[in-house]
């Protein structure tokens, strides 16, 4: 299935520092959950291990919003969160 991110996502993407490769790993391999309006949500924990905002963390989880149409996952947005999971 193809991917593409609106332009949101994109930004999103940027200023939360995430990589279309990350995007890619968690809509291929990510855990699922529903949404609402037909939406879907797959989320993955990578090791970080880096500063962000002045603070060091350990791991970032990537939630990755997005639809399908067709033959098409379309990314709406993209949420990082900064912290642990074990």
């Amino acid at each position: 299935m193809k991917i593409r991110l609106t332009e949101h996502a994109k930004e999103r993407a940027n200023e939360r520092r995430t990589t279309e490769g990350e995007v890619s790993m968690v809509l291929s391999s990510g855990q699922e959950a529903q949404l609402k309006k037909g939406r879907k949500s797959k989320e993955m924990v990578f090791d970080y291990n880096r500063n962000w905002l002045g603070k060091h963390y350990p791991q970032k989880k990537l939630k990755v919003v997005y639809a399908e149409e067709d033959d098409l996952m379309v990314v709406i947005t993209i949420k990082v969160y900064y912290g642990e999971w074990r």
